[in-house]
């Protein structure tokens, strides 16, 4: 089977390429060449027809993913559905289905079935699922259980391919440690079993794998850092330089390939985490949880996170993994998925408007327009929310027949609008020209 980055190293450009051209307003040659650099990706699984194929580089607008799935105490097929038709009803690009619940396999077909967006997945979670502790796994189960998520149509897999066992003590040194939750299974299956990471030592064969349906690899970052205390560490930079070699790996083979980064990171330190990566691996997409800018906002992570976002967008993050309210604390409900794609929707649109992205800022231009011209129809159409705009316009007052009769809102009233004393003076200004 011949993947997207073999039909764009052949010079080729295939139906996703030249859709993805239109939709990011660049030439399909543009698309087919950076796909065919390693510089860009289109996740799309042959059996996973998608209602929208997504372009993944640094020459395209800035994508968000959401994260859906079960727990082993909370949730079930019908709240994951609800969550996953929130999340594309509000602008995610791409879901990826983290369950760990039950019914693993009957889960990931219906969201694969159901979800119009690529679908990503962490086959570790469903091998641990399965046994009593992570270190019985014999190495064949996990490419075994990767082979069954390739036919069933999964787009992207993160994998911890590049966490070796020589890096596990740099870890304990941490103020916490390891916080991914596969790359915590990964390490204590090595330590437990003395043993080299598996999908490390049987990386062709993972390569094989994902080259057979066209399924992505999206390299995890198993040691990304926790806290503020533990980022940009030894851990963390000695588990990204195998990932720049696995991505080259990945590449000669003809698999599309990104790669994951932190985490907790210090504002001031994201921007050279994303060049570091972009630099060790020649400008592979960059995928990043974030980054969380402060450890302290338990209940509002997903500001926290959408602020290091929108720096490491704007310093050449590829996508967003949003990060909900729910961060730290608990598995998250549908509002939860709403508030974290919007907040990490407009940290990708603010870097992508700054970095001059075709067509960026064509939509804020539209609502301001409107916005002049108290056209409160023609700006709920351009906002990333309308549902909640309208909502807050209504409940705030400004819907009442007094506000509705000058057009302005209840925060100033039609005496204090200034939009509508400018409106006025403009028009007093080309009467007294005629």
């Amino acid at each position: 089977m011949s993947t997207q980055l073999y039909q764009a190293k052949q010079g080729n450009i295939t139906e996703q390429m030249k859709r993805v051209a239109t939709d990011e307003r660049l030439t399909p040659e543009t698309v087919r060449d950076e796909i065919a650099a390693g510089k860009m990706i289109i996740p799309a699984n042959v059996n996973h027809p998608l209602g929208k194929p997504i372009a993944i580089g640094r020459k395209a607008s800035c994508k968000i993913n959401a994260n859906i799935g079960t727990s082993p105490l909370a949730s079930g097929t019908n709240e994951e559905f609800e969550k996953l038709d929130v999340a594309i009803k509000y602008g995610a690009d791409a879901v990826m289905d983290l369950s760990t619940g039950d019914d693993l396999d009957a889960i990931r077909e219906a969201i694969i079935a159901r979800s119009t967006a690529p679908v990503g997945t962490v086959p570790i979670y469903e091998a641990a699922q399965h046994i009593d502790t992570i270190e019985e796994m014999p190495a064949e189960e996990l490419l075994r259980l990767i082979e069954k998520q390739s036919r069933q149509g999964v787009d992207f897999i993160t994998v911890h391919c590049g966490l070796l066992k020589e890096h596990v003590p740099l870890a304990s040194k941490r103020l916490t440690g390891i916080v991914s939750r596969g790359g915590a299974l990964m390490a204590r299956w090595m330590m437990m079993r003395d043993e080299e990471n598996p999908l490390y030592t049987n990386y062709d064969e993972l390569l094989k794998i994902c080259r057979k349906h066209d399924m992505g690899l999206s390299l995890g970052d198993g040691l990304r850092p926790g806290s503020l205390a533990d980022a940009s560490d030894d851990a963390q930079f000695a588990e990204l330089e195998v990932l720049a070699d696995l991505t080259r790996r990945a590449q000669a083979a003809d698999v599309q390939v990104m790669v994951e980064g932190p985490g907790h990171i210090p504002f001031n330190e994201v921007r050279m985490n994303i060049e570091k990566q972009i630099e060790l691996c020649d400008g592979a997409p960059f995928y990043v949880l974030g980054p969380i800018v402060t450890d302290i906002a338990a209940g509002y992570d997903h500001i926290a996170s959408a602020i290091g976002g929108t720096m490491a967008a704007f310093s050449g993050a590829s996508m967003l993994c949003y990060v909900t309210p729910k961060e730290h604390l608990g598995l998250p409900t549908a509002e939860d998925v709403r508030e974290g794609v919007i907040a990490h929707k407009i940290a990708a649109h603010a870097a992508d408007v700054a970095l001059g992205k075709p067509g960026a800022r064509e939509r804020d231009d539209r609502l301001s327009k409107a916005r002049a011209a108290l056209d409160w129809d023609a700006q709920f159409a351009e906002m990333l929310d309308p549902e909640r705009a309208r909502e807050y316009y209504t409940k705030a007052g400004s819907a009442d027949p007094e506000a509705t009769e000058h057009g302005v809102c209840s925060m100033c009233g039609p005496k204090f609008c200034a939009v509508k004393n400018h409106n006025d003076i403009k028009q007093c200004v080309l009467t007294s020209r005629k």
